[in-house]
C-alpha cells in the first residue's frame, strides 16, 4: 500500500493537507516498527555478536536519526516545499539524480512490500500447521498468494496514506500484541533453558559475508524511504 501515495503527486497533495499530526505519528510508528524489528537480533546480533551488534544498533540509530533530521530540514529548500524524495533529489543534483531517486525508491518499495507478502504467508502457514496439524494439504506458496491477493486488495480500498485513518490503530495494536508475546516468549524460554554458547557461528568466510550482511541490515533497520511524503502531511495541516 505504500507505494500508492507515489501515483499522482497532485492527488497526494491535495489529500494530505486534510491530516494531523496524530496520524502521522502513527504512520511513522506503524511503519518502521513492524514485525521487521524482531529479525534484527537474528540478522544483525547473531552474525555480529553483542558488543558488535549492540555498538552497530547504536550508531546506526545515531546516523540515522541525523540522516532524517537533515532531511526534513531540507523540506523546504530553495523557496519551494519539496513532497517527494525525487522531487528534492532533483532540485539539488539535477534531472539524473531525480530520475536515479525515482527508480530506487520503486525497487525500495517493491522490496519492502514482496517482504511483508511473504511474511505473512508464513504466518498463515504456520498458523495452519497450529490449528490443522496438517503440513501436506497447504504448501507456502499457496497462503503467500492468498497474503498477496489480501494485499492487493486492501490497497485498492486504501489508495493513499491519508485513507489509512483507523488501520492506523489497528496495525499498532496487532503490532503491538506481537511484539509483547514475542518478548514474553523469549524472557520464558530464556529462563527454562539452560546457558547458550552465544559465540558467532561458521567458518571464517561465513563470518566475513554474513558480517557484511549484518551491517547492511543496520543501515536499513532505523530509516523510511517516505520521510518527505509523510512531512508534508503535517506541515499543511499546521
Amino acid at each position: 500500500m505504500y507505494y500508492c501515495c507515489y501515483v499522482s503527486s497532485s492527488y497526494f497533495f491535495h489529500l494530505e493537507m486534510l491530516d494531523s499530526w496524530f496520524q502521522v505519528g502513527f504512520v511513522l510508528t506503524t511503519g518502521i516498527n513492524s514485525a521487521y524489528v524482531l529479525g534484527y537480533p537474528g540478522t544483525v546480533m547473531v552474525p555480529l555478536g553483542w558488543i558488535a551488534g549492540v555498538v552497530g544498533l547504536i550508531i546506526a540509530t545515531i546516523v540515522s536519526l541525523n540522516a532524517n533530521a537533515l532531511i526534513a530540514k531540507l523540506h523546504e529548500f530553495g523557496g519551494k516545499r519539496h513532497i517527494r524524495y525525487r522531487d528534492l533529489a532533483g532540485h539539488i543534483y539535477g534531472r539524473r539524480a531525480y530520475a536515479l531517486t525515482w527508480g530506487l525508491q520503486y525497487v525500495n518499495l517493491f522490496m519492502i512490500n514482496t517482504g511483508y507478502i511473504i511474511l505473512a504467508g508464513q504466518a498463515l502457514k504456520a498458523a495452519f500447521v497450529l490449528f490443522w496439524k496438517d503440513d501436506h494439504t497447504m504448501k507456502l506458496p499457496y497462503f503467500i498468494a492468498i497474503a498477496g491477493f489480501v494485499c492487493a486488495l486492501f490497497a485498492i480500498g486504501i489508495p493513499n496514506l491519508s485513507a489509512l485513518g483507523v488501520w492506523l490503530g489497528v496495525s499498532t495494536v496487532l503490532s503491538t500484541i506481537y511484539i509483547v508475546i514475542a518478548i514474553w516468549l523469549s524472557v520464558r524460554d530464556g529462563l527454562k533453558n539452560p546457558a547458550r554458547d552465544y559465540s558467532i557461528p561458521g567458518t571464517t568466510a561465513t563470518k566475513i559475508f554474513e558480517s557484511i550482511g549484518a551491517c547492511a541490515n543496520l543501515v536499513f533497520a532505523f530509516n523510511t524511504g517516505m520521510l518527505p511524503e509523510i512531512q508534508v502531511r503535517e506541515e499543511f495541516r499546521s
